[in-house]
């Protein structure tokens, strides 16, 4: 196992102890700390509230199989949740420190600086913010050049992703190390650009707004059109990522099937961005021409497609859609 680092977790809600149960899952120390002054008998409420939704959760994975359910109680054992006024010892030896504290500048701001005043010169320190980019957030951090933003999809402890988007002064060693603990622990994390929706709320912002329209439209109904979505769009991209699947179709296609949509429905949503057209321009089409927003010029295509193949006949098994031929 990876070293075990001690992590701290700002704000006891649902990110905070989503996030509690990764960390100590995979071996590691967690303090959650509940950000807000208030008194002790509330703080104990909210503490008894807090193991016992992270105590439940552990027990409902060890009951889908993921581990014995006598190791509920060691997972447990790693876990503490501290008060604002007790949280000073757990931030000076803190590794990393994720603030997940709810969606409001100044409540973030002040949960910032009050952890970077107390954690270590060296210890990462990590927004979880959905909304609010991380150089918006960066003055209120003692030492701007271990922040960054740590974007997790909930429910935290089974999905895989986490979104890391480095600010302006982050220094790029930060955003190595954040990455390399959490794919120690299981985790996927990419790297992108602190825009707005960094990557995947921006995608399914456009899709869910989609699907709505579509019901308002008349299209399909809702049962319809999520089983479409189940059965067709997410089929698909559970196995292949949204820029391979324009390769393995081809960009050609997507060319000619924005313009027709974007015409008969009258709308310039559906128009393909530059650069599609530029791609179409340099022959940059996809597996076809073996360049397109991947490169393939030296990969066995016969091989990768075999590969791609056998993972949709396992999302078939999965699906529990998988019939014998009929050969009679």
């Amino acid at each position: 196992m990876t070293e075990r680092r001690r992590i701290v977790c700002l704000g006891a809600g649902r990110m905070g102890r989503g996030i509690a149960i990764v960390f100590a899952y995979a071996g590691h120390p967690v303090a959650v700390v509940d950000v807000k002054s208030r008194p002790a008998d509330a703080h104990a409420r909210l503490k008894d509230d807090a193991l016992g939704e992270i105590r439940d959760t552990l027990a409902g994975l060890a009951r889908l199989g993921l581990f014995g359910a006598d190791g509920v109680d060691r997972i447990m054992q790693r876990l503490d949740v501290l008060p604002r006024s007790a949280a000073g010892a757990a931030l000076a030896k803190a590794d990393v420190i994720f603030e997940g504290v709810p969606e409001v500048l100044d409540v973030k701001r002040d949960a910032l600086e009050f952890c970077s005043r107390l954690a270590a010169a060296d210890a990462i320190i990590a927004s979880t913010t959905s909304t609010i980019l991380v150089d918006a957030l960066a003055d209120s951090v003692i030492g701007p050049e271990r922040f960054l933003n740590a974007h997790w999809l909930n429910p935290a402890f089974l999905v895989p992703l986490v979104e890391l988007s480095p600010g302006a002064r982050t220094d790029p060693a930060v955003t190595a190390r954040l990455k390399s603990l959490l794919e120690a622990i299981g985790k996927v994390p990419v790297v992108c650009a602190a825009r707005p929706g960094y990557i995947v709320p921006r995608i399914q912002v456009l899709a869910m707004n989609e699907a709505a329209r579509m019901v308002e439209e008349g299209v399909a109904a809702p049962e319809e059109l999520d089983k479409a979505v189940k059965y067709g769009f997410g089929f698909r991209f559970a196995v292949l990522g949204l820029l391979e699947f324009i390769d393995w179709g081809g960009g050609d296609i997507l060319y000619y099937a924005s313009r027709y949509l974007a015409a008969e429905l009258r709308n310039e949503r559906y128009a393909a961005p530059e650069i599609i057209e530029r791609n179409m321009r340099e022959g940059r089409v996809g597996m076809s021409t073996r360049r397109g927003f991947l490169n393939y010029e030296d990969l066995d295509l016969d091989a990768f497609r075999a590969e791609r193949m056998k993972a949709f006949v396992g999302m078939l098994r999965f699906l529990e859609l998988v019939k014998p031929p009929v050969l009679d």
